[in-house]
């Protein structure tokens, strides 16, 4: 895939704006992850980027925090972030992001921003890629913290799954918003179709 300056500095904005995100953060006293505004930037770029920029995006950012840029929550970087108990959250964002991109360009093809439907579209994707974000953290979290499965699930998911919700709706919101303008920007893989 070949990318334009245009598209590339997207998605370097796209992970930018994931770094910010990540500094909105919360520690909880009883988990070793975070609550961050991190996912808003991963459904938003999915969505509004596609499979292939928003997946590009959330690898640019792992990247800069992998090799040593603050942008990991409370400015934290290196792989250590990324094998520690949190990293398999960061991890699923390019995963998450890709999965996002491909639904909402696969089943939007034909359909309109202010439509119901797509909506309803991105909801499901952003629940799903959230889910997918809690799987893949889950497992790391359980093996790195030496953690039984209930425990894993106890600090790793159930203090999320509301604020991420909340997350999903926000983000939805901002894609019905956004995609219009975003779609002069990005030559969307789905644009051909509409």
């Amino acid at each position: 895939m070949k990318l334009s300056i245009r598209n590339m500095s997207i998605c370097s904005m796209f992970a930018v704006l994931t770094a910010v995100f990540a500094q909105i953060a919360i520690p909880l006293p009883f988990s070793p992850v975070p609550f961050t505004l991190q996912v808003i930037a991963v459904l938003l770029s999915g969505a509004l980027l596609g499979s292939k920029l928003g997946s590009i995006s959330q690898i640019v950012y792992l990247l800069l925090g992998a090799v040593g840029v603050p942008v990991f929550a409370r400015f934290s970087a290196g792989l250590g972030a990324l094998v520690g108990p949190s990293g398999g959250y960061l991890i699923a964002f390019p995963i998450a992001a890709y999965l996002i991109g491909f639904i909402v360009e696969r089943k939007t093809m034909q359909g309109d921003s202010s439509s119901l439907s797509f909506i309803v579209i991105n909801s499901i994707a952003m629940l799903l890629g959230v889910s997918l974000i809690f799987a893949i953290g889950v497992v790391q979290l359980k093996f790195v913290a030496s953690l039984t499965w209930d425990l894993a699930f106890k600090y790793g998911v159930l203090p999320f799954i509301i604020p991420d919700l909340a997350k999903i709706a926000i983000a939805v919101l901002l894609v019905h918003s956004l995609r219009k303008a975003f779609s002069k920007l990005i030559l969307y893989p789905m644009q051909k179709h509409l």
